[in-house]
């Protein structure tokens, strides 16, 4: 059997398996180990196979994300996310719109603590969405600005997405975290913009809300202090050389699991499930990195990206030109394959291409995220999409749908805005890290 036969079958069986919904990981090891044993021998398959998850498991850099994960839960448990809401709705919550606008602000705070989409989408749906029902708002802006803005959980750092494709590609972490906080504040900034636009056209959608007084606007902004403190520390700290990723990380769990103390609100049952939830989420992405480090030498044998790039690299077409058809090809995938799976399958093949036409690594690391956080609020998978259905269950579906289509294009703006201006997402990595 040649190589290239072997790859396609190969690929054959894995979207079999993902079809009879076996977890993507499982699948990844099955049909890498498979085909490592056909193309080079069942001894190196067994080898791999007993060797490896270990030594891949318990590889201390990896620590970092964990450590991510429970600073989240830490931060969930001590109501952080609520203080937020109730921060930016004071500032913005009288102007029209202003109540998704708040979500969407909160979202992008809590984003700096969790790094996970689902968790911001859940904790700002529970606080955010009877306040936006009580002033009437369109369940349509409502709900889609929840889902939305739970987004920037894997676009703002710390972000369990960018770690994970940082390890796929051998990136620097810190370059991508760098990379990922101006792209971050631009797409908070275009969804706020897009409610502001979908007010104008429909001002019933969101109708002004209270006026905070300003004491009590600086008070709210004062329970809202331990947030801004840790994203300083932890943040400031990568970005200024003061801390490792992973030093980052500890001190983060460490402050969030302090302030959950002192709030009165961890208890022992919480605490316990802030764990367990972490080992769960570390558990699924250790085991989706593992499978994936078995396909790829699968596919390195079978030689397809390597000679998909040359043949690319060969055409008489313009790089920008390969670079959208790429892109749309995520979107398209986006629409029916999770987040993780597309990016675990597809990094192997696409890697190769983008640095043989030129792109940076680290870019394209970002225009990726955002391209997957298109994924999460289009159907008919869209996670996020049915993260704020189980929070608005007398919301149907189809108005959810309805509500995110404006913010699906923000999206796209960012894209475009990405590939026009590569600076946005390589200024800070480039000025404070270097090359």
């Amino acid at each position: 059997m040649t190589p290239l036969m072997a790859g396609l079958i190969g690929f054959g069986a894995l979207f079999a398996l993902l079809a009879l919904r076996m977890p993507i990981g499982l699948a990844m090891m099955m049909v890498g180990a498979g085909g490592i044993a056909v193309l080079n021998s069942p001894t190196a398959a067994l080898n791999v196979l007993g060797a490896f998850p270990y030594a891949y498991s318990s590889v201390v850099s990896l620590s970092v994300i964990p450590l991510f994960v429970l600073m989240g839960a830490f931060a969930t448990v001590s109501g952080m996310g609520t203080d937020l809401y109730r921060t930016a709705y004071s500032w913005v919550g009288h102007k029209r719109g202003g109540l998704a606008s708040a979500t969407i602000l909160s979202c992008a705070g809590f984003a700096a603590l969790s790094g996970s989409s689902i968790a911001a989408a859940a904790t700002m749906g529970k606080v955010s969405l009877p306040e936006m029902e009580r002033y009437k708002y369109d369940t349509g802006l409502a709900t889609g600005s929840i889902a939305a803005g739970g987004t920037l959980g894997i676009l703002i750092p710390p972000s369990t997405v960018l770690i994970v494709y940082a390890l796929l590609t051998e990136q620097s972490v810190g370059r991508l975290f760098l990379a990922g906080f101006l792209p971050g504040l631009l797409l908070t900034l275009l969804f706020i913009i897009t409610i502001m636009i979908v007010c104008k056209m429909n001002p019933a959608a969101g109708p002004i809300g209270p006026r905070t007084p300003m004491a009590d606007r600086f008070r709210v902004l004062g329970k809202s202090g331990a947030l801004v403190f840790i994203v300083f520390i932890v943040i400031g700290g990568i970005y200024t050389g003061v801390f490792t990723v992973t030093e980052a990380a500890s001190v983060g769990a460490f402050l969030t699991f302090v302030h959950a103390l002192l709030s009165r609100k961890l208890t022992i049952q919480r605490f316990f499930a802030a764990l367990l939830d972490t080992i769960r989420t570390t558990s699924m992405v250790f085991f989706i990195l593992i499978g994936a480090h078995f396909f790829a030498p699968f596919l390195a044998l079978t030689r397809i990206p390597v000679n998909l790039a040359t043949a690319i690299g060969e055409l008489a077409v313009p790089a920008l030109a390969i670079l959208l058809i790429i892109i749309f090809v995520y979107v398209v995938l986006g629409t029916f394959m999770e987040g993780f799976a597309m990016l675990v399958l597809t990094i192997p093949i696409v890697l190769p291409i983008i640095t043989t036409l030129g792109y940076d690594p680290i870019w394209f690391g970002i225009v990726m995220v955002v391209v997957v956080e298109m994924g999460l609020i289009s159907p008919p998978v869209g996670m996020n999409v049915f993260v704020v259905k189980g929070v608005a269950q007398h919301v149907p579906l189809s108005k959810i749908y309805a509500g995110i289509v404006p913010f699906w294009i923000a999206m796209a703006v960012c894209v475009f805005f990405l590939i026009l201006f590569p600076q946005i997402a390589l200024f800070l990595p480039d000025t404070m890290m270097g090359r």
